[in-house]
């Protein structure tokens, strides 16, 4: 069934909120899909001693814009928006390919009448990234608790995982406006479905199922999108995807049970039919974030590494750590890694493959390390942000 479902104007007091933030002039903007990442900050939880705790009366979530281009990179502005959301993975945020407007989903939201839990959203937020400052064009109702996003690369559709129903949402996106066109049953509410990656030429997409264990794969044509009732296994809890940028495989992180183990990435044949898991690798607890590079030779995973449990656990460890890897075909091979921050969420590459942003929710900031190919350095520049930083994207990698 149809919906047509258009963006509404926000509200007067957001606008005004919006246009106290910071800015910068046009000119100081990164240029070419890439160079300019988005970050979407969760102001609604933090972690105490291992445990997501619900803010009072909490600041409104942001979104932040880091111009990759500049040397070292920037904050070049940093706005309100109605709601972002750690929940999910760390892809639940998009970039259209021409780098003018971003998504953002709210998987979450305080609950009204008892303001110390959280009960499932619906929203997913559209800005204006080419406004000066960016500004909030509106919402549209994806399904319950909207997470990973996906821009097909004709920029014409938007694919998105609602996490506690089972499907995928699909939008039309028409100058600055969203149309909700659809609704793809993949799975139970238990399924999970977390997060939706497009093949380079826009006809299929692979969707993450952290709830039953599953990638399964869906049709594109025409801008109609259909489950091909093809499902991939690959480890325990599929939920990041990253799609390598000449459509060859794409590789799914699998977070585990969260019980201490070492957990894995897998690797997606995409040119075997059908496509199927040939590869997987021990990557550390919990990895959050992952990422493949613009030039697709590097993967970058971000693993929580037990940053995010008490301290009493044994299994605690006082910082993540991001970890690169060569991509060979479909042999990883540890290059280098780095300790990072703590409940360590997404990762992004500049556009040439040699900067790399790690988002730390503890500290809310974002961490900038130097790869040289075969080395990372941690440049000891700290962007700091409003809010816990939970989800990051650009426009060069799905």
């Amino acid at each position: 069934m149809h919906e047509n479902l258009k963006t509404a104007v926000v509200a007067a007091a957001l606008s005004a909120a919006i246009a106290g933030c910071a800015s910068a002039p046009e000119s100081a903007r990164a240029t070419g899909p890439g160079w300019l990442a988005i970050s979407a900050n969760d102001n609604k939880v933090v972690l105490i001693n291992g445990v997501s705790t619900v803010v009072k009366n909490p600041q409104p979530d942001t979104l932040a814009l880091v111009d990759l281009a500049q040397s070292p990179p920037r904050l070049i502005a940093e706005i309100d928006i109605p709601a972002a959301t750690v929940l999910g993975p760390p892809a639940t945020v998009a970039v259209t390919p021409d780098e003018r407007l971003a998504l953002i989903g709210s998987g979450v939201k305080i609950n009204p009448a008892d303001p110390t839990k959280q009960i499932d959203d619906n929203r997913v937020t559209l800005v204006d990234l080419k406004a000066n400052p960016p500004r909030v064009l509106g919402t549209v109702e994806a399904g319950a608790q909207p997470t990973g996003i996906s821009v097909t690369p004709d920029g014409k559709l938007a694919l998105v995982a609602n996490r506690a129903e089972g499907t995928v949402s699909v939008f039309s996106i028409n100058g600055n406006t969203l149309t909700k066109t659809g609704t793809i049953k993949i799975g139970d509410a238990k399924s999970g479905t977390s997060h939706v990656v497009v093949t380079p030429d826009g006809k299929t997409a692979l969707v993450t199922r952290d709830g039953d264990h599953f990638i399964s794969v869906l049709s594109i044509d025409n801008g109609v999108v259909e489950y091909s009732k093809r499902d991939i296994s690959a480890g325990i809890r599929p939920y990041g995807i990253t799609m390598n940028p000449n459509g060859s495989n794409a590789i799914v992180a699998n977070i585990g049970r969260g019980a201490g183990d070492a957990d894995s990435v897998s690797v997606i044949d995409l040119r075997s039919k059908p496509y199927r898991v040939v590869n997987t690798v021990s990557v550390g607890q919990t990895p959050e974030g992952i990422m493949y590079s613009p030039d697709g030779r590097y993967l970058a995973v971000v693993a929580m590494n037990g940053s995010n449990k008490a301290k009493e656990s044994p299994f605690y460890t006082d910082a993540g750590k991001l970890v690169v890897y060569r991509v060979d075909g479909i042999q990883l091979s540890a290059l280098a890694e780095a300790p990072i921050g703590h409940w360590s969420q997404g990762a992004a590459f500049s556009a040439d493959s040699r900067t790399i942003l790690v988002q730390n929710m503890v500290e809310k900031d974002l961490w900038v390390f130097a790869f040289d190919g075969s080395s990372l350095k941690d440049t000891g520049q700290r962007i700091k942000l409003r809010a816990g930083a939970g989800a990051i994207r650009t426009a060069g990698v799905r």
